[in-house]
């Protein structure tokens, strides 16, 4: 791997220099295109010098609505190496939370691909910041991207742009309330890039395969950047589909992908084929991870599986590597030289191992986690403070600095004195051979504190009933965390990131509060 000092961890030096050492070399595999690094500088060029033609200048904010493709790079590095900020959008916005994104960044310009036109142009009248309209494919206002080909492949003046200015904003998922955006700077992408291609040893032949959308920084930064930083190939694919992934992976010749834990449980419990080991694939990076789905995912599909522990906000601050001892599998690994790693009580006091808390971070070499939330100092002094980064996560180190993840502190469900963690909840109803998917939420109890209720999903085909979710729940796990409410839907509510919606399901409970199933009701007692 050819490394680059801090001040070169630009887009603009990083894609130059690719350029002329590997030039010809496969960058992307996109449907049946194949984009070497050359074609790729010469693009973001392109588009640079397009942006800038336009008005668009360095430290304008330029809001991205855009599905998975080559535009989408070609956008927000173009934009990089001019000093611009991007800001990618969730695709699944619209209305009042697509106003939102679009306003609380401040953008000056928005770029839309057609498939979300129409739902920009419904909120279009109220964006008084807005000045500069870009479009990709379609009719309809706005300057088309498909003219910047014209535009000089010449290099714009990228040595404006420094490592330490803001490159991204990034919003997290507002999951458990407002989004914040997240600036990032150039050189913390570059720091995720440069840790997974050391530590997971990904080679120029290596092909890394993701199908997570862009506009998020797990596809973004833990396959993107950890192809580029790797001289390798990015193979990448528009959406998720379980029946199409290992036809995919084949296609394209991938050694590597990434996953979330909900589409490796989707993925496991689709029917053994031949295609589960008729693959080049070496590594398989799943988040988050367990003991039983590392043995399951390693032993089905004959790969190593590596997992890690980052954010939005930070970059891998433990790895779990694919020579760590077995033992580890259930962790996501230690801290690897880029991060202190610590587990404080509430009173930001250190805990010893094995005693669960906060995780918390502190980066080891600057610009390689955000510069905080835009316009929100508050939200960022409250997490920054004590000079630790509060995840707002909960986990425990062993004796050995390997972290093991409980649940987001405000997922945390806690029943009659009972600390309950909705992952473990999850993960185990999710081993019932007929559910697919599982997501557990807090309800209020009457008499204070919470009740557990889950959604199910079943297999296709499959049937299921609440109470054998609940006998089975029974067997497998302390009585206290049995569900007392179930609920059998078609589909979980989920982000375009694949994250699970959990404030919408506690909604619908609360609002539906007397026609849950409710085991209590039913008269179901449970063995203890």
């Amino acid at each position: 791997m050819h490394d680059y000092d801090l001040e070169h961890r630009t887009v603009g030096h990083m894609l130059a220099d690719k350029a002329r050492r590997v030039g010809e070399r496969t960058w992307l595999l996109w449907h049946d295109q194949r984009i070497t690094y050359a074609e790729l500088d010469a693009w973001t060029n392109r588009y640079a010098n397009g942006f800038a033609a336009a008005g668009i200048a360095r430290g304008d904010h330029v809001a991205m609505l855009l599905s998975n493709g080559p535009e989408f790079l070609y956008t927000l590095w173009g934009l990089g190496k001019i000093g611009a900020v991007a800001v990618p959008v969730n695709t699944a916005a619209r209305g009042d939370l697509l106003r939102y994104f679009l306003t609380q960044s401040k953008s000056r310009a928005v770029v839309v691909g057609a498939d979300w036109a129409a739902r920009v142009g419904e909120i279009a009248a109220g964006l008084d910041l807005v000045t500069l309209w870009f479009r990709l494919g379609g009719g309809g206002a706005g300057q088309p991207l498909e003219a910047f080909a014209a535009a000089p492949d010449t290099p714009p003046d990228a040595a404006r742009v420094r490592y330490d200015d803001p490159h991204c904003i990034l919003y997290t998922s507002g999951t458990t309330g407002p989004s914040k955006g997240v600036v990032s700077p150039h050189a913390q992408a570059h720091a995720v890039g440069r840790h997974l291609a050391q530590h997971f040893g990904y080679r120029a032949d290596d092909v890394l395969y993701t199908c997570l959308p862009l506009f998020h920084g797990n596809a973004l930064w833990y396959s993107c950047y950890a192809a580029l930083w790797a001289d390798a190939t990015l193979a990448l694919a528009p959406r998720f589909s379980a029946s199409q992934f290992w036809d995919d992976i084949s296609r394209t010749g991938a050694t590597q992908f990434n996953a979330l834990g909900a589409m490796t449980n989707i993925l496991l419990k689709q029917p053994a084929s031949p295609a589960d080991t008729a693959h080049r694939v070496r590594q398989a990076m799943v988040i988050p991870l367990t003991s039983q789905t590392h043995r399951a995912i390693a032993s089905r599909y004959n790969v190593q599986v590596t997992s890690l522990y980052a954010m939005t906000e930070t970059f891998p601050a433990t790895m779990l590597l694919p020579d760590d001892p077995a033992d580890k599998g259930a962790t996501a690994g230690r801290a690897r030289g880029l991060a202190e790693v610590a587990i404080l009580d509430e009173a930001d006091r250190v805990l010893p191992p094995g005693v669960v808390g906060e995780i918390a971070v502190r980066p080891s070499e600057p610009a390689a986690m955000m510069l905080g939330y835009f316009e929100m100092p508050e939200a960022t002094l409250r997490e920054c403070r004590t000079l630790w980064f509060h995840t707002g996560d909960r986990g425990s180190l062993d004796a050995d600095g390997f972290l093991s993840f409980v649940d987001r502190r405000k997922e945390a469900i806690r029943r009659r004195g009972e600390n309950i963690s909705a992952y473990e909840v999850e993960m185990l109803i999710g081993r019932h051979p007929n559910v697919l998917e599982v997501a557990a939420v807090p309800i209020a109890a009457e008499l204070g504190e919470d009740e557990v209720m889950v959604f199910v999903v079943a297999l296709p085909g499959a049937t299921l009933t609440e109470p054998e979710i609940v006998h089975f729940a029974n067997a497998g796990m302390p009585y206290f965390m049995v569900p007392r409410f179930v609920a059998l839907i078609e589909a979980l509510p989920k982000t375009a990131s694949e994250k699970i919606e959990k404030y919408k399901l506690k909604a619908w409970a609360e609002a539906h509060r007397a026609e849950l199933w409710d085991r209590e009701r039913e008269g179901i007692s449970l063995t203890r």
